[in-house]
């Protein structure tokens, strides 16, 4: 995580010498910072609302913001955005970063699954189970230091479970 942030922190340094585009370098880091406290702080929603107004003009942070955009989704309850917006950040990106969304778009899946199967809609429960499956296990196949406490693998374990009933 702090290699991330060191990442951003260079890169914000590098958009720093780009010409301002209206907005400007220092807001955007302003907004960043907004965006950044809020979801530190449980304030989701308004994570949510500086996170979505500051991913247009994120050039090359793009997929980081729309990946902590997903993740306050995900803390907010909106788990069918969580999922789409972690999704495409998988879809666009390599490595830790793919890992990352991956992690969050598992985590939202398994939620909607849940839901689904809640209210009864077995045929949906089980597809969001099986997406929620699948993105967890490739993360943990490929990266499982991204799972430290065992949180994934405990879901996987969950979700298998749940899978064999339905």
């Amino acid at each position: 995580m702090a290699r991330s942030f060191a990442v951003l922190a260079m890169l914000l340094t590098l958009v720093g010498c780009a010409p301002d585009l209206g907005t400007g370098v220092s807001s955007f880091q302003k907004q960043y910072a907004t965006a950044r406290t809020a979801l530190e702080s449980g304030r989701y929603a308004r994570a949510i609302q500086a996170y979505s107004r500051i991913v247009e003009q994120a050039g090359p942070l793009t997929s980081r913001i729309e990946l902590e955009l997903a993740h306050s989704y995900l803390r907010d309850g909106q788990y069918a955005a969580a999922s789409k917006t972690a999704r495409r950040v998988a879809n666009a990106e390599t490595g830790d970063a793919k890992f990352a969304a991956l992690a969050v778009q598992g985590t939202a899946d398994h939620e909607l699954g849940l839901a689904a199967l809640k209210t009864g809609d077995t045929a949906k429960g089980r597809s969001f189970l099986t997406q929620a499956d699948t993105a967890m296990k490739t993360v943990l196949e490929s990266n499982a230091e991204l799972d430290p406490l065992g949180a994934l693998a405990g879901r996987r374990a969950s979700i298998a479970v749940r899978l064999k009933t339905l």
